[in-house]
């Protein structure tokens, strides 16, 4: 996975200024997947303006290439969400970002007609609880897909009727845990989220470097083993794979 720009020593060539703009990250997107052969990019809406038109633009900038290396099949473009538990004040982003997930699906299928959701999964940041994770979940599912089957009044036609459908119907959440208490008790964070869903996997995100500043680096890298180890067993115990994502 690669995330948004990364610390260089000078600006990439990519880009205008020493400021990375909203086109500049559809190039740097297009350069992880094209170039350096990175087989996914975290899409950063968490605290900066960003582009929820991101999927229309790859797909029709750079066509030739995203028709044999097809988005939310060969290569994945997941969003990193504000956490509304924490981040009060970029909460509504998340709303607009979830929104935009059925809207990046269209455009897709417009293009390629194959039904193959661009975007599938997100990212919450500062997870601390199965509901963090849970809420954004529900929201996607019953007020953002769910809406569709409401009829305006009783003898009128749904919204689907009236805008078409809302694809893909559920979305995975991939909690991110940052400090040593709760990633530390990850598994049972992620067995509570689990309870009720049947995905086909899951995955998690454990934090490196804030733990790294937090506790030091021994630390830092013992709280991970131990994390990794109880996924471990939690995927054994309840059969089902779960794949760990590690931050560097």
């Amino acid at each position: 996975m690669s995330t948004q720009h990364p610390d260089n020593v000078s600006s990439p060539f990519f880009t205008e200024n020493s400021e990375i703009g909203g086109e500049d990250e559809i190039m740097e997107a297009y350069y992880a997947f094209s170039h350096l052969q990175c087989d996914e990019q975290m899409w950063d809406c968490e605290g900066k303006e960003i582009d929820n038109y991101v999927v229309k633009k790859l797909l029709t900038r750079y066509n030739n290439f995203f028709q044999k290396h097809r988005l939310g099949r060969d290569i994945f473009l997941t969003l990193r969400v504000p956490n509304p538990t924490v981040e009060k004040a970029e909460a509504k982003i998340l709303l607009e970002t979830l929104e935009s997930i059925p809207r990046s699906f269209d455009a897709s299928n417009l293009i390629f007609e194959d039904n193959i959701a661009p975007i599938f999964e997100v990212i919450i940041p500062m997870t601390t609880s199965a509901r963090c994770v849970d809420r954004v979940y529900k929201y996607y599912k019953d007020f953002i897909v769910g809406k569709q089957h409401q009829a305006f009044q009783e003898d009128d036609i749904t919204i689907a009727e009236w805008i078409g459908k809302f694809n893909p119907d559920k979305i995975n959440v991939i909690p991110l845990i940052e400090d040593m208490e709760h990633m530390l008790d990850a598994h049972n964070i992620l067995k509570k989220y689990l309870s009720d869903k049947n995905p086909k996997y899951h995955r998690i995100f454990f934090a490196r470097s804030d733990p790294a500043m937090n506790y030091g680096l021994v630390p830092a890298v013992l709280i991970n083993k131990i994390a990794l180890q109880r996924i471990y067993r939690l995927s054994e115990e309840i059969g089902m794979e779960i794949y760990p994502i590690i931050g560097v």
